[in-house]
């Protein structure tokens, strides 16, 4: 791979490369992704503790931009090296450039998660693996198709979104390669877990095409008929993700009393190294919430440092492909992160109000689905029943025209289904799911 092509700042195959004189084509994609109604969403969606009724609680929408910048200054710290050992780049490209695609591709990292995160994932998937109606649905669907359904995944659900034409971001090739942590698809017989980029999936049977052109338009590598190699710059969007969640988890966690503070400061200090001659000024800080936001800022920064050096120390073998690991899981501060990890599983993760909301996902999300993808047979059917005549009203606006192309499409239908249930926020699910079962 070759990062001229790999930088590429086309847009689609109808839609040629610009940019403007004060604004490039990536950063042009971090503008408009902040302002789609897809990222909006976010604010109401829950990171760890759900419809936090404490301001300083993260919720998806402000990990997702504590996640983009830290990703910009990873591309602008890597960028800047890349192009002095490729000084024939700089006619065409920035270190700012670097930093704006791995900032967007950040930024867009959980445009694809349900409601009530990774347990409304779960939802999803057990509805068609386990619940009599979802079931019914597998002898009309192509083993890829029902292989998609049963294992719902977040980030196929974010290529998805971001390549849908009501949302009109039509984004940059490299910032479409750098999302795709996961380069394949989800029927996988020769799935390689050791892999990072196996260990789940990036885009669904209904994306497969518009990944397809935008691997050969960056040329990616190609494993196999069902899998690539990464985008570089992949390794940096999820190096930052892994930096925030597990430092920015285990704040929360001591915020909301969970970890105590002499824990969660013992942890940061096993992170800590570079800025080690820094922390004379913890002392000087009067309340505990500005002691733990130093600490968590002074392991941000280490992190940082070790990731970028890591990324530029293997940027041969990240091209050529024989480096597929997280950056995370090879850093110097490894070990501590792990520890950290593990506090935040035993003492965050399982706290009674997060084990709450997620029992609640497991039971709104399969009844929203339930009833709207029996309204969505009935629609097929053309089937007269007032009651799913009157959730088909609840759905999209695009539900209907994008139907009337395949009228018989079992497999599109469900997909538009699945998008409008995953696409809700925490609190409108919950509302909606009580409305149409007449609790409310």
């Amino acid at each position: 791979m070759n990062w001229k092509s790999l930088l590429s700042a086309q847009r689609s195959e109808r839609t040629p490369a610009y940019s403007e004189p004060s604004r490039s084509a990536f950063e042009q994609d971090y503008d408009r992704i902040i302002f789609s109604h897809p990222f909006r969403r976010l604010q109401d969606k829950t990171q760890v503790h759900p419809l936090p009724e404490h301001d300083f609680v993260h919720t998806r929408l402000t990990h997702s931009l504590e996640v983009s910048s830290v990703g910009r200054s990873l591309g602008k710290k890597v960028g800047s090296v890349i192009l002095d050992r490729n000084p024939s780049l700089k006619t065409d490209f920035t270190l700012y450039d670097f930093g704006a695609i791995v900032a967007a591709a950040s930024l867009a990292h959980d445009l694809g998660n349900p409601p009530f995160g990774h347990a409304g994932e779960d939802a999803i998937s057990d509805f068609f693996n386990l619940h009599p109606i979802g079931k019914s649905f597998q002898d009309k669907l192509s083993v890829e198709e029902w292989s998609d359904l049963t294992h719902f995944e977040g980030n196929a659900q974010g290529f998805r979104i971001v390549n849908k034409n009501q949302y009109g971001l039509k984004l940059t090739y490299a910032t479409l390669g750098a999302f795709t942590k996961y380069p394949c698809t989800s029927h996988f017989p020769n799935r390689d877990k050791s892999k990072r980029s196996q260990k789940k999936f990036g885009f669904f049977e209904s994306e497969k095409k518009i990944f397809q052109s935008i691997a050969s338009a960056l040329q990616l590598k190609q494993q196999d008929e069902n899998s690539w190699h990464r985008h570089p710059l992949t390794y940096l969007v999820e190096a930052a993700d892994d930096i925030c969640y597990s430092i920015i988890d285990l704040e929360d966690g001591c915020s909301l009393g969970l970890v105590r503070y002499e824990d969660a400061r013992e942890l940061f200090m096993g992170v800590i190294s570079k800025n080690k001659d820094k922390l004379a000024k913890l002392d000087q800080l009067s309340s505990q919430q500005e002691r733990i936001g130093y600490l968590r800022a002074l392991a941000i920064g280490d992190l940082m440092e070790e990731c970028s050096t890591l990324f530029l120390d293997h940027e041969r073998e990240i091209l050529d492909g024989s480096f597929d690991q997280a950056l995370a899981d090879l850093c110097f501060s490894r070990h501590a992160l792990k520890d950290i990890i593990d506090v935040s599983v035993d003492k965050i993760y399982r706290a009674r109000k997060v084990v709450e909301i997620e029992a609640a996902g497991h039971q709104v999300i399969p009844g929203l689905l339930e009833e709207f993808t029996t309204a969505g047979v009935h629609y097929m059917e053309k089937s007269k029943n007032r009651k799913y005549s009157n959730l088909q009203k609840l759905l999209p606006a695009e539900f209907e025209p994008a139907m009337a192309i395949h009228p018989s499409d079992y497999y599109r239908m469900l997909r538009l289904i699945v998008d409008f249930v995953s696409g809700l926020t925490d609190k409108h699910a919950i509302s909606l799911y009580q409305r149409i079962k007449g609790m409310a």
